[in-house]
C-alpha cells in the first residue's frame, strides 16, 4: 500500500484527475488500525491491481471533517473524484475482499 500525502489525497477528489481508488485511513498508534492494515494486505495479495492507498488521518484533519470520519480504521472508495463508500467496521478479511472485488 502506497502512503498518500495530503496533496495526493486532495487530487483524488478532483473529477478531472480523480480515479477509482480505495484509501485506508489510520492513525499510527491505533492497534485496530494495525490489524485492519494486515487484513487489507491479505486482500491486496489476493486481488491484484487494486489501487489501494493508505493515509494517516492525523495529517489531514480537514478531510476527517469534510468526509465525516467517525473512527479509524476506515476504508474509503473513490470513483472519478467522488467518495462513494465509507466503511469503519472491517468485520473480516472476507468482508474486505468482497467490498474491494465489487468495486474493482
Amino acid at each position: 500500500m502506497q502512503e498518500l500525502t495530503v496533496y495526493e489525497l486532495a487530487k483524488m477528489e478532483d473529477p478531472a484527475i480523480g480515479k477509482q481508488a480505495a484509501v485506508f485511513l489510520y492513525t499510527p498508534f491505533c492497534g485496530t488500525c494495525k490489524l485492519g492494515e494486515k487484513m487489507l494486505e491479505i486482500v491486496e495479495q489476493t486481488i491484484h491491481g487494486v489501487p489501494l492507498y493508505r493515509f494517516n488521518i492525523n495529517t489531514g484533519p480537514q478531510f476527517a471533517q469534510k468526509w465525516e470520519i467517525t473512527s479509524v480504521p476506515g476504508l474509503l472508495i473513490f470513483r472519478q473524484g467522488r467518495l462513494v463508500e465509507k466503511h469503519f467496521a472491517f468485520r473480516s478479511v472476507d468482508f474486505l475482499y468482497r467490498t474491494l472485488k465489487r468495486n474493482f
